[in-house]
């Protein structure tokens, strides 16, 4: 079983999240737990892929079109290190 340590401020962001996303994490996390990396992949809804550049190394899985969980796993602990629970911004940047 993998064990997941949540950053404080992503906790902080969920805490004030709206429900449907507090519950999509919660499912997220058991999904986690259950079968680390390997089943987060396996369901296409999130959308798990790799990161590249300064995010080199982590992972990011959708909880719906606009949030998104960043995370860091550490296979031989297995350990998942929640980074960032967020909204993606879709605007185009000047």
């Amino acid at each position: 079983m993998w064990r997941i340590h949540i950053s404080k401020s992503s906790d902080r962001v969920l805490r004030k999240a709206p429900i449907e996303i507090r519950n999509a994490f919660d499912a997220w996390k058991n999904i986690a737990q259950m079968s680390g990396t390997q089943g987060l992949k396996a369901i296409n809804g999130y959308r798990d892929h790799a990161l590249k550049g300064e995010w080199a190394g982590a992972r990011s899985s959708s909880l719906n079109r606009q949030w998104r969980v960043i995370y860091y796993p550490v296979d031989n602990e297995l350990m998942i290190y929640v980074l960032e629970v967020t909204p993606h911004d879709y605007r185009r940047k000047l």
